[in-house]
């Protein structure tokens, strides 16, 4: 295809009446655009302006002509709208991709920008599953633990704080655990993912050999001091909500988030072990395509984002990139 420049320029001198308005309009000299104009004629094998001093007029191919270039013109001036629009408001669709047990910390993240930004719109995709962002055209994926290599550029939210709990039941039948020596004499309820990487779960993605229970290492700390232990998990899942339901159902001890749990803490549902030791947190990142250009609604999406973790219970945001 032509370079289409001489045709704008052409729409651009007739909607202006002169080839001097024209030139200002486009950022041009007055000279430049009758160049453009009269090179454009010259491949077209046909007069399009008539000029004098004092106007411009169309010829008959001139007046055929028009119109196809004024709406040329449109278009561009639609089409660059269009991406001042996506680059200074949100509007659209924003796609954003998260685990089941995240998705319950979306709508009141992302509410206050639907409440401001009307034009906007969401699709969630909730899904365990690593979702591909290319195929899907995520604009944010949350993912939860370690990172595996991409090209998206990942921006760290927050880290969650894990801790032990079980059900009042459970502890009723088997004792509460008062040192990090007695956890491997408890059922444990295991997260992990199927070829997922280390730190996926505990210190450790549970394993197993064929025919044994898995097991995974437990690592915690009181001030300077560290202890490792190691347990075998009854239950292992991929799934965190179903965790924290068989967790509350006395099934075993689970490594939930804290700010997830905090609701059954307060009900009674499930109590806090070992609360004087800490665990390793869980970190939380958001993933997009790109830094550089991005649109107005993956900006937004990504700060509302980090003011909720900023406020909420049982999260630890000081940390790079949060």
């Amino acid at each position: 295809m032509d370079d289409l420049k001489p045709l704008a320029v052409f729409a651009e001198t007739v909607a202006a009446g002169s080839m001097s308005a024209a030139a200002r309009r486009l950022g041009m000299s007055p000279s430049a655009v009758s160049q453009t104009i009269r090179a454009l004629e010259q491949s077209g094998g046909v007069t399009l302006l008539h000029r004098s001093t004092r106007k411009l007029a169309l010829t008959e191919a001139g007046e055929r002509y028009y119109p196809h270039c004024r709406r040329l013109l449109e278009a561009a001036r639609a089409a660059a709208e269009s991406l001042a629009q996506a680059r200074d408001a949100p509007t659209g669709e924003l796609r954003v991709a998260a685990p089941v047990g995240f998705a319950n910390h979306i709508a009141p993240a992302l509410a206050p920008l639907l409440a401001e930004a009307p034009q906007l719109r969401l699709r969630l995709l909730v899904d365990d599953a690593m979702i591909d962002l290319i195929d899907a055209r995520i604009d944010v994926a949350i993912r939860i633990g370690r990172l595996a290599d991409s090209n998206w550029v990942a921006r760290r939210l927050c880290d969650f704080e894990m801790i032990l709990c079980a059900s009042s039941a459970y502890l009723e039948r088997r004792g509460v655990p008062a040192t990090p020596q007695e956890l491997p004499q408890h059922q444990w309820l295991a997260f992990g993912r199927e070829g997922a990487e280390p730190a996926d779960g505990f210190a450790g993605t549970p394993r197993a050999a064929a025919g044994r229970p898995a097991t995974m290492p437990v690592e915690t700390s009181r001030g300077e001091e560290r202890r490792v232990v190691h347990v075998e998990a009854r239950i292992v899942s991929n799934n965190q909500v179903s965790l924290q339901q068989m967790c509350e159902h006395g099934l075993g001890i689970a490594r939930l988030g804290h700010a997830d749990v905090l609701p059954r803490l307060r009900a009674g549902a499930l109590v806090r072990l070992l609360p004087q030791w800490r665990f390793a947190a869980m970190p939380v990142s958001a993933m997009t395509p790109r830094r550089d250009g991005e649109a107005a609604k993956v900006r937004g999406a990504v700060e509302y984002l980090k003011r909720y973790f900023a406020a909420l219970p049982g999260t630890l945001t000081d940390v790079e990139g949060a």
